[in-house]
């Protein structure tokens, strides 16, 4: 606490957001002015109830389940690492993520975060620090105030919308270069490291990259920075969406996940022998993505729509093989020195939650480590010649997600009802709805 309020006093803040990431990655939490801040932490903390984390997209609850929305407050614990200024308020404010606590203590375990520190806490035990690098993709639209209505690419600079595709080109991200100096001054404030601005495929899509560090403290970046681009585009009366797959006949987006194992120890990555060849480590963890990554995807392609993504020839994957710069698989192994060897798990759509979405992949990377899972052979060629192993919908993911016994061990059989629960709900809700493709095919021809 006391570095907390030392940052307090330097920046002269007026209020404090408190953040806690719910299971679809939403800021939830309080604002509250600094000096009631200090008080609340000098106690228990600030409560919330536990029924955020059980919380849908549409803002209603499961029925029934593992807790009732009416039941128990939990406590958010600001971590003392992660307050940052908040750039885009004029008044001096700042913002902190916290750890959800029972009043005991004990993590709450269908906190995002918590699970992926359960994660981290299994590497640890067996003296492994796991590194990553996420990259997220994300569309920038027309601001859009009917969802009935399609969305469009916005007016650049140049006062036309895209309609072709302008994959990698320079001219075509400086469109919106004004937006751009905004994100990369609201990172910089941030302490959020970017790496690369890249124009994907689609009709305005971007990707920006995450430089490698330690799993928690790049899900808490890549967590703001989802955030912190929103807020940027909203500044430009433009919308920047992190949907899996926003608009028709473009590509969807994407959070690739990079991901090594180091030696806590000493920093050696241990994916690669001294020879710089592959470790048999790093095979056994390729396996167990291989394995269990299609039993998490409920945490990797959380929503309805995540699923419109993964279809073949469409830059996204739709089976688990593997394979040595190979664009078409789940699982690419980039080319590199020893040091820098790593797999990147292609498989998690830019709508996921940052810490489930690392939590679920390195969790299943652990498994083939401590089960020393032997993977298929790597991939020469296009994977899209090769069978649709992932679901194909949420409610086939569901199904395989609690099917999977050593998922809900690593995970948290607690966490893992938590999430049945709400897809379910939010299920329920999509079934409601009719579509316009239904009423413009199926109105008068049946």
């Amino acid at each position: 606490m006391d570095s907390i309020e030392a940052f307090l006093k330097e920046h002269g803040i007026d209020e404090v957001e408190c953040l806690v990431p719910d299971l679809a990655g939403i800021a939830r939490g309080k604002i509250l002015p600094a000096t009631r801040f200090l008080e609340g932490m000098a106690h228990d903390g600030l409560r919330i109830p536990e029924a955020v984390f059980i919380q849908t997209v549409t803002g209603d609850y499961p029925a029934e389940g593992v807790i009732s929305p009416a039941i128990q407050d939990v406590y958010m614990i600001p971590d003392p690492g992660t307050i940052r200024l908040v750039p885009w308020y004029p008044e001096p404010t700042a913002q902190v993520i916290c750890d959800a606590r029972y009043r005991d203590g004990t993590p709450v375990e269908i906190s995002s975060r918590s699970v992926l520190k359960r994660v981290l806490e299994l590497y640890a035990a067996r003296g492994w620090t796991p590194d990553v690098a996420p990259e997220l993709e994300f569309f920038l639209v027309d601001v859009n105030t009917d969802p009935d209505i399609p969305l469009r690419p916005p007016i650049g600079r140049s006062g036309r919308r895209e309609t072709s595709r302008q994959s990698y080109g320079v001219d075509a991200v400086n469109e919106f270069d004004p937006l751009f100096e905004d994100v990369y001054d609201f990172c910089e404030a941030q302490n959020i490291d970017i790496d690369t601005l890249t124009h994907e495929a689609g009709a305005a899509q971007m990707e920006m990259n995450l430089n490698h560090g330690p799993a928690l403290e790049l899900a808490d970046q890549a967590f703001l920075f989802k955030r912190t681009v929103r807020e940027a585009g909203l500044r430009h009366q433009v919308h920047a969406t992190f949907m899996a797959k926003p608009m028709q006949g473009q590509p969807g987006s994407s959070m690739h996940v990079h991901q090594c194992v180091r030696d806590a120890q000493n920093g050696r990555n241990l994916f690669a022998q001294k020879n710089g060849k592959d470790s048999t480590l790093f095979r056994n963890h390729i396996a167990g993505l291989q394995k269990h990554l299609p039993a998490v995807m409920p945490l990797l392609a959380p929503n309805v729509n995540s699923y419109r993504r993964l279809v073949r020839n469409s830059d996204a994957p739709i089976n688990t093989h593997w394979g040595y710069d190979n664009r078409t698989v789940g699982l690419r192994v980039p080319h590199s020195d020893a040091d820098n060897r790593r797999v990147e798990n292609r498989l998690a759509g830019a709508d996921a939650n940052p810490y489930l979405a690392i939590a679920a992949s390195l969790a299943c990377g652990y498994l083939g480590m401590v089960d020393r899972a032997k993977p298929r052979a790597p991939v020469e060629g296009s994977a899209y010649r090769l069978a649709h192993t992932l679901p194909r919908t949420l409610y086939d993911a569901l199904g395989r997600f609690n099917g999977n016994r050593a998922v809900k061990d690593t995970l948290g059989e607690r966490f893992v009802e938590a999430v049945t629960l709400v897809k379910e709900t939010e299920l329920e809700a999509y079934q409601q709805v009719i579509s316009s493709w239904e009423r413009e095919h199926l109105l008068l021809n049946v």
